[in-house]
């Protein structure tokens, strides 16, 4: 009778094991704006086959992102006392787990792209090439945080591609307001590890041109968020729920900014965590517009 529990205890453990590995959570970071981009470029709800493909192809892309992020980065994390109790270096799971992972997400990305649109299915290839290139940048120059941005940002173009077939305006706006948020909290992210990637050769804002420096175009980076944002609203001509929801995630990333000069970790992780409102804010301005127009 004992069996049954201990065994669905281990079965348990094992799953979640793999949600931390590639942080399932912060799968909330990019795949509200997907959403936002999907209820703007069909001018409201598209249906359930199209959200569910959508769904699929952000889960998937993210989980990819991630496993392979993981994997390279292995002997690195092993190193490092904030992350050597990662799943990799603690053993928890091995390389191999971490390419199973990142094939299948890739798969459940490619298949959703082949439902969705012929674009989004043509795209989907470069967005894993550019996911994958990731971890390598950090060993070449500062600018990752930019290519990183860059890359996650096209998940609420992709939003909008995958239920429109082409690129607008607000899809542009969409990308600029999501690449510059993730660019610039990615600045602030590195400040934790400024000491070990100086020692080690990774490279990043703060650790190749100072924290000051790094502060200063993390909130510019910020700024042009807030105005890629401001601008998705005039072209989508969005209304008083969306202005709040704006003021809102303004209000977010100005405690980030405050909480990340302190330069104590505990603080720019308090600062760092706000970051899953932001996204949650501006899909309900969104989809409170929506609702009313």
């Amino acid at each position: 009778m004992s069996e049954a529990p201990a065994s669905t205890a281990r079965g348990l453990g094992g799953l979640r094991r793999y949600f931390d590995f590639v942080k399932f959570e912060h799968t909330l970071f990019a795949l509200p704006f997907a959403y936002v981009g999907m209820l703007l470029g069909a001018d409201g709800w598209p249906g359930w086959a199209d959200f569910g493909w959508i769904t699929l192809a952000m889960v998937g892309a993210r989980t990819a992102a991630m496993a392979i992020n993981r994997v390279v980065d292995a002997r690195i994390d092993a190193l490092n006392p904030r992350t050597k109790g990662r799943e990799i270096p603690s053993g928890r799971l091995t390389r191999g787990d971490g390419v199973a992972l990142a094939v299948a997400g890739t798969a459940a990305l490619l298949l959703a792209g082949w439902a969705l649109d012929p674009l989004a299915f043509r795209l989907a290839p470069l967005a894993l090439l550019f996911l994958a290139l990731y971890p390598y940048t950090k060993r070449v120059t500062w600018a990752c945080h930019l290519w990183l941005g860059t890359t996650i940002g096209a998940a609420g173009a992709g939003g909008w591609i995958a239920v429109t077939g082409a690129f607008a305006p607000e899809a542009w706006a969409l990308w600029i307001g999501l690449g510059a948020w993730i660019a610039g909290f990615d600045v602030i992210y590195a400040l934790l590890d400024v000491r070990f990637d100086r020692e080690h050769g990774v490279h990043s804002l703060p650790a190749d041109l100072g924290e000051t420096a790094a502060l200063r175009i993390s909130a510019a980076l910020h700024l042009v968020s807030l105005a890629g944002l401001a601008l998705l609203g005039r072209y989508a001509g969005l209304g008083l729920a969306y202005g709040i929801a704006l003021a809102g995630v303004a209000a977010a990333i100005v405690y980030q900014q405050v909480r990340a000069r302190t330069l104590e970790p505990a603080a720019v992780l308090r600062g760092f965590n706000a970051n899953l409102w932001v996204s949650s804010l501006l899909l309900l301005g969104v989809v409170a517009d929506v609702a009313l127009n």
